[in-house]
């Protein structure tokens, strides 16, 4: 019998110095908040104290460094915008993305920003593949479960990697005609806040079918939160309306 196709592994870019000025350029870009990253820099402040309140909560931590000892997954990673500030608070972060050029723009702005942060190019399950199961305290699963093809093998393959006791945060839009409306048309086709067709509709996931998938992997789910827009200040913040933006975590049983 033939041997199938050996699994593709992950891979961590090097930088040739040619390329540094190209990806820094992109750096710029995503790091700039009047740039088409504009609605990742006014949605981030929310989910970052979020994320870290909830985490801090959940490990028992304070201080300026709260998160020291943990390993943090940044799943989705894009240019850095969440690994970044959790390698501020102390974590030993990974971030992985699939898209190559987003990793070394990561790479490149992390290190001009002095910062240690394993950015790596590939998908949940080849990172499962390569390093087994249990391997993150933290899996920060945030605007990512809404792309891929398979919601429920996807978040079983992030659970997977969390280690017992440990914690997974959800991230995504809820499939409500009100999401529809605000995140779909509003944001990519009235106020051109992202590019048309970066959502789908049929693709996004509720947070009882998140809690569900979860739930069958043995975690114990926290209500939804809000992730809410207030139009007169131009901001986002958490709210107890989760009918469009909303944040989940979910906790990991410590072994017995």
């Amino acid at each position: 019998m033939a041997a199938g196709p050996a699994p593709q592994t992950l891979s961590t870019p090097s930088i040739d110095p040619e390329e540094v000025a190209k990806f820094a350029a992109m750096a710029e870009q995503w790091w700039d908040p009047n740039s088409q990253f504009a609605p990742l820099h006014k949605f981030n402040p929310a989910r970052l104290v979020y994320i870290r309140e909830t985490l801090c909560d959940h490990f028992g931590r304070s201080g300026p460094d709260p998160l020291a000892g943990l390993s943090l997954l940044d799943i989705g990673c894009g240019g850095g915008l969440v690994s970044e500030p959790m390698a501020r608070l102390g974590a030993s972060v990974t971030g992985v993305d699939a898209g190559e050029a987003n990793i070394k723009t990561a790479l490149v702005h992390s290190r001009e920003a002095g910062l240690d942060i394993d950015f790596r190019h590939g998908t949940a399950e080849q990172l499962l593949e390569s390093g087994g199961p249990g391997q993150f305290d933290v899996v920060l699963n945030l605007e990512v479960v809404e792309h891929v093809a398979n919601p429920q093998d996807f978040l079983r393959d992030c659970a997977a990697m969390v280690k017992p006791g440990g914690m997974m945060i959800v991230g995504t839009i809820n499939r409500t005609a009100r999401a529809f409306a605000t995140a779909i048309f509003g944001a990519e086709y009235v106020m051109g806040w992202l590019p048309r067709g970066t959502h789908r509709f049929n693709k996004l996931v509720r947070p009882h079918e998140v809690r569900e998938a979860l739930q069958a992997e043995g975690f114990s789910v926290r209500s939804p939160v809000g992730v809410s827009y207030n139009p007169l200040k131009d901001r986002f913040f958490i709210s107890g309306d989760a009918g469009v933006n909303y944040l989940l975590a979910a906790e990991k049983p410590a072994s017995t």
